[in-house]
């Protein structure tokens, strides 16, 4: 990483963990069987998406809030070996993980092999029905014409296309896995499986027990079945894309803890579907999450109600003394709400401190990655001047100029709260890359001067493995009007909001093109 401030051993924060979870185990059994209890009303089902590292952890976030701005001056580095010891927490969630990974994954297989199976089943079928009769009895069987030979040949690329528009509507890589079966795909797989045992009925009936003669029939049989399998997947295609993409409900998404609201349209879609059409759009739409950002009113809340005590002069033996404590919390309620009508001054002077150093600080960054950038173009008209193998490749010159401007990114960075989301070795890759392509100074400071989408930043920070979808309706039941449902995630949560676009009604008004004609008559006589 790129701070040199002290580095703390891993064994005392584990250690400590562990001896905290001893020390508060019976009153934490406790709150979790009340939370259970209370929780049992409420619908959850989780959204699993593919595996990856989970969201930074509320610890790191703490260690960078305590961290001085002045880091350059005052560090001090401990080094060595450190060893890390777990708690029994520690170990039931890492079992709780691997379990429901192991889950995932079982259930993903066992869909996929169902739906291989069944395609199996689908393209053999017409080929067994023409290929079974010359095995059994062929002796029997009629001449094949050339109306016959043709159908073959239709047969032949009707499958061919059939296999094509399988793969391209069903053989996508998997996205998500969601909490519950799609109504839609598992009806038409059932409906496929009583199509063809229906074919093979008939055809065990009518064919191969009376061991039909008639091989041009046969084959006529045949080529109706791939007609039919075409025209299901025709219906597929109709159900499972071309429904929604009709806009019919206006989507509020709203982050619970900063309150970052976009808004979207959406079609026909189940909960579950809508919830993972949301995620995805998530990722590429809204800043990334910056719990650090949440501290300052929390901390000045704390701050404020710290300076207010309430002294009992009768003494704790006293047992007036417990009669109140109701008193006492309604008197500490009201010295907060009179102290509330001065702190919107401590909130404005704050606000303006921070903005001014913002604004310092940026400059200075400014200047710095200026600076830097310059002395790359000394640098690269002196290499041109070199021999072809004494030019310094990009990635060499970013660890060439990265000290200059290091000391002001990372104090800005920390003045915006933002040092969690970016380390040394993510910026020199930035800072290489932007150099290759030969970008200017503004281009490298724009991922740094205001916070970008999710997806900008290192899959470590913000992917998480698991999502969780509350719903009081059924996950697989479609959207309506006024539907409201969660995402969690971590430390927050996406609440959505579904309203339905109004219907719209428009009238025509016809406009004479005669009206817009006019006469002008000029006198005269004019005026003396």
């Amino acid at each position: 990483a790129m701070d040199t401030e002290s580095t703390y051993s891993g064994y005392s924060y584990y250690s400590g963990r562990s001896r905290g979870s001893h020390r508060h185990g019976e009153r934490s059994r406790e709150h979790h069987k009340s939370r259970s209890k209370d929780s049992r009303s409420e619908k959850s089902v989780t959204i699993n998406t593919p595996p990856a590292e989970p969201l930074l952890g509320d610890s790191a976030h703490r260690a960078e809030q305590l961290q001085d701005d002045n880091w350059g001056e005052t560090t001090t580095a401990i080094t060595g070996t450190s060893e890390h010891s777990l708690s029994q927490e520690d170990i039931v969630r890492i079992t709780k993980d691997l379990e429901d990974s192991v889950g995932l994954d079982c259930r993903r297989y066992f869909a996929l092999t169902l739906a291989v199976i069944l395609g199996l089943l689908v393209f053999l079928t017409p080929l067994a029905f023409l290929v079974l009769p010359h095995l059994l009895w062929p002796e029997k069987l009629q001449s094949c014409g050339m109306a016959c030979e043709g159908l073959f040949i239709s047969v032949a690329f009707k499958l061919l296309i059939l296999l094509l528009a399988v793969w391209a509507l069903f053989f996508r890589p998997t996205r998500a896995s969601l909490p519950r079966v799609l109504i839609f795909r598992a009806l038409l797989a059932v409906l496929v499986l009583l199509f063809v045992v229906s074919y093979w009925l008939f055809y065990g009936v009518r064919i191969l027990d009376t061991q039909d003669e008639n091989y041009q029939g046969i084959v006529q049989y045949a080529v109706s079945l791939v007609d039919a399998l075409l025209f299901i997947h025709y219906l597929a295609v109709v159900l499972l894309e071309l429904r929604q993409l009709q806009p019919c409900f206006s989507v509020s998404v709203t982050r619970s803890t900063d309150g970052e609201t976009r808004h979207y349209n959406l079609g026909q879609l189940s909960i579950q579907r809508a919830a993972l059409a949301i995620l995805e759009r998530y990722y590429c739409d809204f800043p990334v999450h910056n719990p650090a950002l949440l501290s300052a009113s929390k901390s000045r809340a704390a701050k404020h109600l710290a300076g207010l005590k309430v002294y009992n002069v009768d003494g704790p033996g006293n047992n007036a003394a417990a009669g109140m404590a109701h008193s006492q919390s309604r008197a500490m309620i009201a010295a907060a709400a009179r102290r509330r009508d001065s702190s919107h001054n401590e909130l404005y002077y704050e606000e303006a401190e921070h903005e001014r150093r913002v604004r310092k600080r940026r400059a200075r960054l400014v200047v710095a990655v200026e600076e830097a950038f310059t002395h790359i173009k000394r640098m690269q008209e002196e290499e041109q001047k070199k021999a072809p193998g004494d030019v310094m490749d990009p990635r060499e010159a970013a660890q060439a100029i990265f000290p200059s401007m290091a000391r002001a990114l990372q104090k800005y960075l920390r003045t915006t709260k933002q040092q969690h989301c970016h380390s040394m070795e993510s910026i020199q890759q930035h800072l290489a890359f932007c150099i290759t392509h030969s970008m200017t100074p503004k281009a490298f400071l724009e991922s740094y001067l205001k916070a970008g989408p999710t997806l900008q930043y290192s899959r470590n920070h913000w992917l998480s493995r698991q999502w969780t979808l509350i719903s009081e309706a059924s996950v697989t039941s479609g959207l309506k009007d006024a539907t409201v449902f969660l995402l969690k995630c971590g430390d927050f949560n996406l609440v959505v909001t579904a309203k339905k676009i109004p219907y719209i009604q428009m009238s025509e008004e016809y406009i004479d093109p005669k009206s817009h004609k006019f006469v002008l008559r000029l006198q005269s006589e004019t005026s003396v």
